[in-house]
């Protein structure tokens, strides 16, 4: 009888810890609609240690602004977090697609620019530079007064994969200066007067050195758009060409993460200045590819044809939220200010056979676990 007596008496106590210590933290949501109040090309989320969102992107001449948050709702600006252009800085102009990785405790901001040095005098010659602060709120310096490498052609737009083995991956968009390709596309355009060429953009990889201070091996090309018409993803990525808007093809704004072993790259399609801007992705085993595009692409893009008010949808980055729940964070146009880029995000969710869709775009209310 004694020992039931003291058995229940420790069942007790161990109810009582067990309901006082509550492993499962209290959610908190925000409803949030898009667009958000922020008015910024390739956007980029991050949520930092501190348990505050920062949100980062191409907005300023000479460098790049931030606005951070605690519920997604209410925004505070930072400032300006890195400044450029200065005459004994390596970049002058053109500030685009930052990105922001916290590392060690320390902050690292990925973005393009134009390099200052230019013997050939391009009209477009950007390349990738790092800069580093102590804080998501910046200031940002230059972690090197010089790219992190220097490809014999313009780049922009890069990302960085972190492995479990302690590698790292840079991921980047050549761009289409000067870079036409034959295709069946190019010759029909060609064909029927449109374009004379059609310059294309595409996705590389390589791998980073862990002190970013450049590349390890030579990039390998990862995407490109198709070059036979009949390719199911002919038709979507070539829209800004055969609806007249440019001659050219693009694969940019890539942003790359894994799941369930596998890789997914996201990509951006057709010119960010226009309405058919759309995002798709593409699968590989290994992070510098070989990979697959996806059959459902494109996976984000316009809603004005279906009556909708968003147009222009690209350059996106995917965060996951304190739920688990991942959400694309990305900007577009609306019709009612076509000129303007302005952020939004919505749902990802990748099924059991693997196919990545995004529950978007979205204009009306949504509700965000933000903590």
């Amino acid at each position: 009888m004694r020992h039931s007596k003291l058995w229940a008496a420790a069942v007790a106590c161990l109810c009582f810890l067990l309901a006082a210590c509550d492993p499962m933290p209290q959610r908190v949501t925000s409803t949030i609609t898009n667009p958000i109040p922020l008015k910024f090309g390739d956007p980029f989320l991050l949520h930092a240690s501190d348990g505050r969102y920062y949100m980062y992107g191409t907005s300023l001449a000479d460098g790049f602004e931030a606005y951070v948050s605690d519920n997604l709702l209410d925004w505070e600006p930072c400032g300006q977090v890195y400044k450029g252009g200065s005459e004994t800085q390596w970049n002058e102009d053109c500030f685009w697609a930052p990105e922001v990785y916290e590392r060690d405790g320390r902050y690292y901001m990925f973005y393009s620019a134009n390099y200052r040095v230019n013997p050939g005098q391009e009209a477009e010659n950007f390349k990738i530079g790092v800069a580093v602060s102590d804080s998501p709120a910046g200031p940002f310096e230059d972690l090197m007064n010089r790219p992190v490498f220097n490809p014999p052609y313009p780049v922009i737009d890069a990302n960085v994969l972190f492995t479990d083995d302690n590698r790292c991956y840079l991921y980047f968009s050549r761009c289409c200066y000067k870079h036409p390709v034959e295709s069946e596309v190019a010759d029909s355009l060609r064909a029927i007067g449109s374009f004379a060429a059609i310059e294309e953009s595409w996705v590389y990889g390589v791998e980073l050195k862990p002190d970013f201070s450049g590349v390890i091996g030579e990039p390998v090309l990862l995407l490109a758009p198709p070059t036979s018409l009949n390719d199911a993803q002919s038709e979507w990525e070539s829209r800004s060409a055969t609806h007249g808007e440019v001659g050219r093809r693009w694969t940019e704004g890539s942003y790359i993460f894994r799941h369930d072993g596998t890789y997914y790259i996201m990509y951006s399609a057709n010119s960010y200045m226009g309405k058919f801007y759309a995002v798709g992705y593409a699968t590989s085993d290994n992070p510098l590819g070989p990979f697959t595009k996806a059959p459902n692409n494109p996976v984000l893009q316009e809603n004005v044809s279906r009556g909708g008010t968003v147009m222009g949808t690209g350059h996106n980055m995917v965060l996951t939220m304190p739920d688990g729940q991942r959400y694309c964070v990305y900007h577009g146009r609306m019709t009612d200010n076509p000129a303007e880029r302005v952020v939004l995000m919505d749902r990802l969710s990748i099924s059991d056979d693997g196919l990545l869709t995004v529950d978007g775009p979205t204009t009306e209310p949504q509700d965000v676990c933000v903590k």
